[in-house]
């Protein structure tokens, strides 16, 4: 399984609008390092919204799980994703990411597969605080990243019985109840209006009157 290839390379045209907003945010420094972090979890979502052989599926996770704890010097040129993480002193730390989102290849979404995709997921974010050299923020990074995965899963799928077991899970975040240092602004973002949808029921980011106003707001105050 190859995922060096032209289909694979990416950008910030690869994000979805909502996340190319919250990246807009992100100072200089911080900004590479957020933007390869995104760009990873939108090609895994990829992975799994292009879903039609589990099996499939799960090999292309693999290869992403076995390259991330190789030493970035062996990993395969031209993919830009792999590009931008190879300045991370610990790639490997992003694997629990590709393992949550393992936990969406199933028939059957429980409750434990989905606490297991929100907390890979949030993982992911808490390794991007440390990337940024700010390991005191890391377990509130993970927090709102899991709010963030939970928000974005329940816009994502149908069933009632699913979306009652996401929204249990979710609780009743704030979306003003992330505050992160201003290098992880992309993530007060999108876990603020992840709170926002959570509240609302139907896991839609960017839907209804105020979204904008508020990705704006905790984009620039970050509260």
């Amino acid at each position: 399984m190859n995922e060096n290839s032209p289909t694979a390379r990416s950008d910030t045209a690869d994000l979805p609008q909502l996340q190319q907003l919250a990246l807009s945010y992100a100072p200089a420094a911080a900004r590479q390092p957020t933007l390869g972090l995104l760009l990873l979890d939108a090609h895994l979502g990829t992975l799994l919204r292009q879903m039609r052989e589990p099996v499939l599926t799960q090999l292309r996770l693999a290869w992403w799980r076995d390259t991330l704890v190789k030493p970035a010097s062996h990993w395969p040129q031209g993919n830009q994703v792999l590009a931008l993480l190879a300045p991370w002193r610990n790639p490997a730390a992003l694997v629990p990411m590709v393992d949550g989102w393992e936990e969406l290849v199933t028939d059957d979404l429980t409750p434990a597969a989905i606490q297991g995709f929100a907390s890979g997921r949030g993982r992911g974010f808490a390794e991007l605080a440390r990337q940024l050299d700010l390991p005191d923020a890391a377990q509130a990074a993970q927090d709102a990243g899991r709010v963030y995965a939970l928000a974005d899963l329940l816009g994502n799928i149908s069933s009632p019985a699913e979306k009652a077991q996401i929204l249990q899970l979710a609780g009743k975040p704030s979306p003003t109840a992330f505050r992160l240092p201003r290098p992880l602004r992309p993530l007060t973002v999108l876990a603020g209006l992840g709170a926002r949808a959570v509240a609302r029921g139907d896991g839609h980011l960017a839907a209804g009157g105020g979204a904008f106003a508020l990705a704006v707001r905790l984009g620039l105050l970050g509260r």
